[in-house]
């Protein structure tokens, strides 16, 4: 899937607003995520699930982020907000080949943090309905249509280590 020259010329442009908000968008995407699809926060590679292990009986409820305070606006959730909002930069600035400009996060999130791949998915989603909200008078349709068309693009790319 590629991006027409009007759709990258959207994205790239709307890019410039929404970079100046990054933390604001990626703390209120990330909030929006965890409480529209909670099952998000539901993981467990970070711990030692033998029987009996220390990490499962003080923590037993296994999360993607377990040493994260999820409450809203959070130093914690702040914080991995403009990680992600950061990543989806790195993609707009190499929208012409967003696979090499997220090589590493799809290795990371495929081979160590072992995402279930449904998740980007649904940030994504959240993604568009905070951009929406923020930028009622940019998010147009064609603005819709292309943010959506990008980030299913980004979406697989970062899916694309678990084939």
């Amino acid at each position: 899937m590629s991006l027409t020259r009007a759709e990258r010329t959207i994205v790239v442009s709307m890019w410039s607003k929404i970079s100046t908000q990054a933390d604001v968008i990626g703390t209120e995407t990330l909030e929006r995520l965890f409480s529209c699809y909670p099952q998000a926060k539901t993981y467990f590679p970070h711990f030692d699930l033998h029987s009996g292990s220390a990490q499962l009986r003080a923590h037993g409820s296994k999360t993607y982020f377990p040493h994260f305070d999820l409450h809203s606006g959070s130093a914690q959730l702040r914080a991995h907000g403009s990680k992600v909002v950061a990543a989806v930069g790195d993609a707009v600035k190499s929208i012409d080949n967003v696979a090499s400009a997220l090589s590493k996060l799809s290795e990371l999130h495929a081979y160590v943090l072992r995402v279930d791949p449904v998740n980007f998915k649904f940030l994504s989603h959240c993604l568009l309905v905070t951009l929406a909200s923020h930028f009622p008078a940019d998010f147009t349709a064609d603005a819709h249509a292309a943010w959506d068309k990008f980030l299913s693009l980004v979406s697989g790319v970062l899916t694309e280590k678990y084939r």
